[in-house]
């Protein structure tokens, strides 16, 4: 009888402390999700939106949506490629855009920034070597913003009020620094993800469906070596086309926003 008790309790204690009881929890871990990004894609961050609602005379991510108005946005520019071609399709087809400028291209280019103002175009500032902000210090970060207006001053006469982060990456920290000296932060709602390589139809096909009063559309008008910006360039005579035919009146981001034209 001692025997057999004996036998039981073991057996208890083995089956209460196996692998089979170990509390769930032990197996689980905590991993945190992290964004990831390709060298050249847009990423909107969860973030945005608490941004958007906290900051919303310096965060935006699409204008008033009072008016049936668009604002069509090229990032990365300017380049000796597609940004030219681009211009030619704009000036064709009598539409402003707002262009995103990276400092160490307009130091590359100058005569295509040149160009972009003296044809009518609305300037940001889009750092000056593309960097994700989410990683500088806040000397680093100053810099890129301060070192690109100074590079856009000589071709507009002012610095820019507009600043889009590259991927779309900002922290609340840089937020209020760029309240602090009037800037304001342009996301966007409406993407092209043309980035990829995608040709014209998909390009299209991501902007048209998902367009409305006060969207900002995002494309690219430069690219690094080896990218393909060819779909936009061929998508964009239909996408003004389109729009138009469904009433949009395409404008830049600071008519969007009845901002002075000089900002």
């Amino acid at each position: 009888m001692k025997r057999f008790l004996l036998l039981s309790f073991l057996f208890l204690l083995c089956a209460s402390t196996g692998p089979f009881n170990k509390p769930v929890q032990s197996h689980v871990h905590q991993v945190k999700a992290q964004p990831v990004s390709a060298p050249d894609q847009p990423v909107v961050w969860p973030s945005s939106k608490s941004f958007k609602n906290k900051y919303q005379n310096t965060f935006l991510m699409r204008g008033p949506g009072t008016k049936r108005e668009v604002a069509l946005t090229f990032d990365d520019a300017p380049d000796d490629i597609f940004t030219p071609t681009i211009l030619d399709i704009l000036k064709e087809k009598d539409a402003k855009a707002t262009f995103f400028l990276v400092g160490f291209r307009i130091e590359k280019y100058p005569e295509v920034v040149k160009r972009i103002v003296q044809e009518g175009h609305a300037i940001g500032n889009h750092s000056y070597n593309h960097p994700n902000f989410l990683k500088l210090t806040d000397a680093d970060f100053r810099n890129q913003i301060i070192r690109t207006d100074q590079l856009i001053i000589p071709f507009t006469g002012f610095a820019p009020t507009l600043i889009r982060p590259p991927y779309g990456n900002i922290s609340e920290r840089q937020i209020e620094w760029l309240a602090a000296k009037n800037k304001i932060v342009v996301n966007w709602d409406v993407d092209s993800l043309d980035w990829k390589g995608i040709n014209a139809e998909q390009v299209a096909g991501n902007i048209l469906p998902n367009v409305s009063p006060g969207s900002i559309v995002l494309q690219h008008s430069g690219t690094g070596e080896g990218g393909d910006l060819s779909g936009t360039v061929h998508a964009l005579p239909n996408i003004i086309d389109e729009l138009r035919k469904k009433g949009y009146k395409l404008v830049t981001v600071q008519e969007m926003l009845n901002m002075n034209h000089k900002q």
